[in-house]
């Protein structure tokens, strides 16, 4: 198999940004129906969704194709060799078209004239109108002025005057290319604009030159070039410069990248990215790709020698980052990849702006996907970025095994399937806030049954069973945080259930309501003593209406959810004709019989747990309400709840939330939970608006995020400039202020940069 050619999906080069402005090619669509081309597809900008510019037809003319024409009144002068259609003139040339109110045809020397009203349509759906057209030599080579293209990616290009010739060449005088529609001043200039003295293109070289080119916003001119030259729009890669991005960080002052693209071979291309900043000097940036026959891989690169290292435990003068992805396929049923990142010291990606994740996961992993059967295999590595967090507590883990199949054959009328997992875990050291372990192998089947059938009075009935096995190796789990023990344990977990539901429908004249009452019987063994087992994916549980009916309401495999339990509920719903609803649902869950596998904090530790109800309120589209509770069954005390409004006017929106959440070590909340956060957004005219937005911590009686901003909006640009304040708990909860601004152009690309303090 033949190399796949890399696509450029990242980033917005110059050349292509420009190439794409330079659209202009497809003003030569008017007079050069010969050899028709097209713009390259632009990504969408965050943003926008803009259609594709679609590809024109290339395929050529058959030979002998005649020109059809259709007017209201057809004249030819035999001495002259002249023929004239006049009113309504269309003439067909193969898939292309072109009217007018007058066309005059030199038969001797194949010239067609026509004005008033010209407009030529071209099989992908692109439009150029004009003033007044020439068209020769088998429509290869042509004259028009003023001219107007529209093409189908919601571009608009104007220019004076255009002449194609017959050796490729096309030239333009006095051009401009913009993608607005709407956004136009009462005078009818587009707040954006490319303008151009004179534009050629040259379709043998594939390549634009602009001579006294200016890029405008709101009719004043930015930016200024006396010659530019870049690929024209049929070049999908071609090495050059990307646009110029400005950066701004307290480690390292003001910076500019500077980007340079650099195509190899058709599937292999590096990018040169270095950021050149005040403080600390230049970052290298380097991005290597290549797409294989069965898929593609990237190593991404960065370092750099500090000038003036900041006084920090991670004051090194070198220091430097790599991250690396890639994904194959083996066959139509198995691929591999993986991806991975390693980092010289755990501030050097957020201090220069690269990522700020606080946990980085590096794995390599096989899959495998066919019909009803799925299995993954995975090497994994955690790695933390806290200051505050020991790497010793991150653990490793090879293998991490997934597996499941669906029999295709119903068993005793039910569908059958099975599920496998295993891992083997280890660290450096135990850290018992949370019960993990130092090293655990472990491994768990089961088997797994489940029957829907729905009787003649409605009610959906589905009885579920399933036959759990597992086997633990652990060594060194934390007991009582004073002392560890190493083990091996095996299990055998039958369980077996029912769910009823009963759902009752009526018609109102606003709409229809569903109420579904629902009850549900578990029955299992026993959770096996878990002081033999580190739980390392179970920690985290949130009971709520969401998990009620779960046969397991463990997020993980290493708990289980033992013992005799009813869980019982209702639902209802209530649809609205005109697109409004109403959902609310209430329910508890019954410990029956056995040992009960949850703890203080969990709202399931007792004979009667929690009691679990949501609702959700919308009646038209401009507000919503949302509330979701968990409480004592008495309503003496709340343990959870969320609640949340959404409204929508005519020129206000915004959001206002709050959360209270009680603390649960065992799962993970060591601390309560109260928070406060909205936004809103107030529209100043058609494209103007303010917006703010924040988050409030109820118990340090402090703001964790402050936003505030002036935004521009239409359908081909969008500008924002906003500060924010955000509360750094590595840093004590310090406050870091920043000023930030961000341009987008359809079509063109993007620009930004910020200030921090």
């Amino acid at each position: 198999m033949k190399p796949r050619t890399i696509t450029r999906r990242h980033g917005v080069r110059l050349r292509e940004s420009a190439s794409r402005g330079a659209v202009l090619l497809c003003l030569g669509l008017a007079i050069g129906v010969a050899a028709p081309y097209a713009a390259a597809a632009v990504g969408d900008l965050p943003g926008f969704s803009a259609p594709k510019f679609k590809k024109p037809v290339k395929a050529k003319l058959p030979n002998g194709a005649k020109v059809n024409v259709i007017a209201d009144r057809i004249a030819y002068d035999g001495k002259s060799k002249i023929a004239t259609a006049t009113g309504t003139v269309r003439i067909t040339y193969g898939p292309y078209t072109l009217t007018a109110t007058k066309v005059v045809y030199d038969t001797t020397h194949d010239i067609f004239k026509a004005n008033g009203s010209v407009v030529f349509r071209e099989p992908n759906g692109n439009v150029v109108e004009a003033g007044y057209a020439e068209l020769s030599n088998k429509f290869k080579e042509g004259f028009a002025r003023h001219l107007k293209a529209l093409l189908t990616n919601d571009v608009t290009i104007t220019a004076d005057y255009a002449r194609r010739y017959e050796n490729g060449v096309t030239v333009y005088e006095h051009a401009a290319y913009t993608a607005c529609k709407t956004c136009i001043d009462e005078g009818g200039t587009p707040i954006w604009q490319i303008v151009a003295r004179q534009a050629t293109h040259d379709q043998n070289n594939q390549t634009l030159y602009y001579r006294d080119m200016s890029f405008e916003i709101g009719g004043v001119p930015v930016l200024w070039l006396p010659y530019l030259s870049y690929p024209d729009p049929t070049v999908k890669r071609r090495s050059g410069f990307l646009l110029v991005q400005p950066r701004y960080g307290g480690e390292y002052g003001f910076g500019l990248q500077t980007p340079y693209f650099w195509e190899v071979a058709p599937n292999a291309d590096l990018t040169f990215s270095p950021l050149w900043t005040t403080k600390q000097g230049p970052l290298a940036d380097v991005e290597w790709r290549h797409r294989l026959a069965s898929g593609i891989y990237d190593i991404h690169g960065y370092g750099i020698y500090q000038l003036d290292p900041p006084p920090t435990s991670y004051s090194n003068r070198w220091r430097g980052a790599v991250t690396s992805k890639g994904e194959f396929e083996i066959n139509d049923v198995w691929s591999w990849g993986w991806n991975g990142t390693l980092t010289g010291d755990k501030t050097f990606l957020d201090d220069y702006d690269i990522d700020n994740s606080n946990l980085v996961t590096s794995d390599v992993h096989v899959t495998g996907m066919a019909d009803r059967t799925y299995i993954s295999a995975q090497a994994l590595h955690y790695q933390t970025l806290l200051t505050t967090e020991d790497q010793s507590l991150m653990p490793a883990v090879l293998p991490y095994l997934t597996a499941s199949h669906t029999f295709a054959s119903p068993v005793l009328g039910g569908e059958l399937g099975f599920d496998v997992s295993a891992y083997s875990l280890s660290r450096d050291i135990a850290e018992d806030a949370n019960n993990l372990g130092t090293d655990q192998t472990r491994a768990v089947a089961d088997l797994h049954w489940r029957k829907q059938m729905i009787n003649g009075l409605g009610q959906m009935i589905t009885p579920f069973a399933q036959l759990r096995g597992d086997v633990y190796v652990s060594d060194n789990v934390p007991v009582d945080g004073s002392a560890s023990l190493s083990e091996s344990t095996s299990h055998l977990l039958p369980s077996a259930g029912i769910d009823m539901r009963w759902p009752f429908m009526a018609a109102h004249g606003f709409g229809q309501s569903v109420l579904t009452p629902v009850a549900q019987i578990i029955s299992a063994s026993n959770e096996p003593d878990d002081a033999a087992i580190a739980n390392e994916d179970s920690v985290a549980i949130n009971f709520d209406h969401t998990s009620l009916f779960l046969d397991d309401r463990f997020t993980g495999l290493d708990r289980y959810e033992g013992g005799t339990r009813a869980n019982a509920g209702v639902m209802y719903s209530l649809l609205g004709d005109n697109g409004g609803f109403l959902r609310m649902s209430v329910g508890e869950s019954f410990h029956i019989a056995g040992t009960n596998s949850f703890t203080q904090g969990s709202g399931l530790d007792g004979p009667r747990s929690d009691l679990v109800g949501a609702v959700a309120l919308q009646p038209n589209e401009n507000w919503r309400f949302t509330y979701e509770v968990r409480s004592e069954e008495d309503l003496s005390a709340i343990n959870s709840q969320e609640a949340s409004i959404g409204l929508t006017l005519d020129r206000i929106s915004g959001s206002l939330s709050y959360a209270d959440i009680l603390a649960a070590p065992e799962y993970g909340r060591p601390d309560r939970g109260q928070q406060i956060w909205g936004d809103a957004s107030y529209a100043l005219g058609e494209a103007w608006s303010v917006f703010s937005g924040f988050r409030y911590d109820l118990q340090s009686d402090s703001f964790r995020e402050k936003t505030l901003g002036l935004q521009y909006s239409c359908d081909c640009m969008n500008a924002q400039l906003a500060y924010s304040e955000t509360a750094n708990e590595e840093i004590g909860g310090a406050v870091e202020q920043k000023i930030s601004l961000s341009l987008e152009f359809r079509t063109i690309g993007s620009v930004g940069g910020g200030f921090g303090f």
